[in-house]
């Protein structure tokens, strides 16, 4: 049966009926007269599909039930849907006069029944919520929404009647409060991105991550609003694409192109989600759901973390092996060997000529390479400086600045070509591949007595402000090994004093 009167029924509510034009076509009772232009209704549409049988399959197909009255409040329309909320078929519905005994409890069909006929007289819509009967003796609580249907004079021939179960109705309408809350007020990332890998719809969070306006970024490549990190997320999304949503977040680092031309770079916590289109019968991807969240703070506080963890390890393990050094000078290689690792590439230990040098002597300084880390293949550190030959730094050098200062001292080629960074270091004493450096100064019992260098290529960051925390850490225990060995005379029998010996200048 289809959700309009085949036979023996009004097939639509409408003009031109028997009763002529703004009539109901009939009563709708069985034995009833046909629909519009009797059993010769009008064709319509390819291949001479009757305007009925298309009427009944529109509303057989589709999401929400309908039913439909005449201006009698007989049921002229029951489609499939109606039928499987409430259990009763069209032909059980069709025809029946109001909803009173079998679809409403007879108590409350005068109220229910007022209420949707009222939309007749009322313009627009009408939302009313109303408790319905089912076939088996159940109460299915359902919205409705119900609107006049008029003929070509205006005047109103009946109402239809749209209803669904509340409950999948608020499901409905949470849905589209989360999509519209999402896209406005999230506390996160959220971009709709097409199979074209491209951003459809992007909300305010995630159109400030990215430097940009909401609309402004809609369509553009994401090579073109991330200088670093795109192959990457691109690769993400072809692969939810491709196998669905991964099972847990994601940490992309990208680095951000802001309007001003600066670059930013950020860590996103990132989920995926694969869209596909509910009406195909099979799933038709209509693109990805990207939802990031910025944790860059929170990465590179948990990064900081487990670098003070590391150094702070490095200092213990290298504190215990140094201790079972017999020399002293030895010991002081210890200590360098182990801040190597993961701070730098290489490393030196100039020493003040001449011996320990006294605060505010007068007179240039000289210093003497007495140790340093091997630069072609790994391995402990090599002691020199059995000559006492001062190194020829130029004035100006860090070293020489570190010692007078008495502090740390910075220096970094800075951005230029690879021969013109060799020159720089080779012209400082320095191994070819050095592009960064920091030097510390060896204070012991309120002497200087030389200066540590550590040194980084270009694979690797400028040195920061913590890290010359952790290097002035190392010094002090370089330095106050090296005074140990001074002191006990180790320097002298090793020929590592850097020259004539003396307890300050």
């Amino acid at each position: 049966m289809s959700a309009s009167r085949r036979s023996g029924a009004t097939d639509e509510i409408g003009p031109d009926g028997p009763d002529g034009p703004g009539g109901t076509g009939g009563t709708g009772g069985p034995g009833g007269s046909e629909g519009p232009g009797g059993p010769d209704a009008s064709r319509s549409g390819p291949g001479g599909t009757r305007g009925p049988d298309l009427l009944a399959a529109l509303l057989d197909g589709m999401d929400a039930a309908l039913c439909a009255f005449d201006a009698d409040g007989v049921v002229t329309h029951w489609n499939r849907e109606a039928e499987r909320i409430l259990g009763w078929s069209a032909q059980e519905a069709v025809g029946r006069q109001g909803l009173a005994g079998w679809a409403v409890r007879s108590a409350d069909a005068d109220e229910v029944e007022a209420r949707l006929m009222a939309a007749m007289r009322a313009p627009g819509r009408q939302v009313n919520e109303f408790a319905l009967l089912t076939k088996d003796g159940g109460r299915v609580l359902v919205r409705t929404q119900s609107a006049a249907v008029r003929g070509p004079d205006g005047r109103p021939a009946g109402v239809y009647c749209a209803f669904s179960e509340v409950h999948a109705q608020i499901d409905l309408e949470r849905s589209i409060a989360l999509s519209e809350a999402l896209f406005e007020d999230a506390s996160w990332g959220v971009v709709l991105v097409d199979v074209d890998l491209r951003p459809a719809v992007v909300n305010g969070y995630a159109a400030r991550a990215l430097g940009s306006g909401r609309t402004t970024l809609l369509g553009r490549p994401l090579g073109e609003l991330l200088a670093t990190g795109s192959e990457e997320l691109e690769s993400a999304l072809t692969h939810v694409l491709a196998e669905g949503a991964p099972p847990a977040p994601a940490e992309l680092w990208v680095t951000v192109r802001l309007p001003d031309g600066k670059e930013r770079r950020r860590c996103w916590r990132s989920g995926f989600l694969r869209l596909a289109s509910p009406l195909a019968e099979e799933p038709v991807p209509l693109g990805v759901g990207w939802l990031f969240q910025d944790v860059t703070e929170a990465k590179q506080g948990e990064q900081e973390a487990a670098l003070l963890r590391f150094r702070a390890n490095q200092l213990h393990r290298a504190a215990r092996a140094a201790a079972e050094c017999e020399d002293p000078a030895e010991a002081a290689t210890v200590h360098l060997d182990f801040a190597l690792a993961g701070f730098a590439d290489h490393a030196l230990i100039d020493r003040v000529a001449g011996g320990p040098l006294a605060d505010g002597a007068p007179g240039p300084v000289r210093l003497v390479r007495v140790a340093e880390t091997p630069t072609g293949t790994p391995g402990p550190s090599r002691f020199g400086g059995q000559a006492g030959l001062p190194a020829r730094y130029a004035p100006g050098h860090p070293a020489l600045q570190c010692v007078e200062r008495v502090g740390s001292v910075r220096a970094s080629a800075g951005a230029v070509p690879p021969e013109q960074a060799r020159g720089w270091a080779q012209s400082r004493q320095w191994p070819a591949d050095t592009v960064h450096v920091l030097c510390a100064v060896l204070r012991s019992r309120g002497r200087t007595l030389g200066v540590v260098t550590f040194l980084r290529g270009a694979g690797r960051n400028q040195f920061e402000r913590s890290d010359s925390t952790y290097a002035e850490d190392v010094a002090v225990r370089i330095a106050t090994a090296l005074d140990l060995a001074e002191a006990t005379g180790t320097t002298e029998r090793d020929g590592i004093d850097g020259g004539a010996g003396g307890a300050g200048r």
